[in-house]
């Protein structure tokens, strides 16, 4: 039986947030990549309880391929790949993320 969770690309989603909460910190924004990890990045009002006003959802191969540049954020969202609410919840000015090794 697999795994849920890819260790693989368990380690490429956390390095890949990572990344996204360095270059854009804050809590105004939760990204979730269900089963593997969600955090709150982006400026503006700050999320304490519940669920945030701006919650962007989606699977992790469709957040890698953001990430990587290999998908656009207009795309993916015509596509229906992500689940995005709130006005602050679109990542088009953040992705790519440029990872150096």
């Amino acid at each position: 039986m697999m795994s849920m969770r890819d260790p693989e690309v368990l380690a490429e989603v956390k390095q890949t947030l990572a990344l996204l909460t360095q270059r854009s910190p804050g809590r105004a924004i939760e990204v979730r990549i269900p089963p593997y990890a969600a955090v709150q990045c982006g400026e503006g009002p700050t999320h304490t309880r519940g669920t945030p006003p701006n919650v962007i959802e989606m699977d992790a191969q469709t957040w890698l391929a953001l990430a990587r540049g290999e998908k656009s954020w207009a795309d993916a969202m015509a596509e229906g790949l992500i689940v995005a609410s709130g006005v602050r919840a679109d990542l088009t000015e953040l992705l790519p993320l440029r990872m150096t090794p």
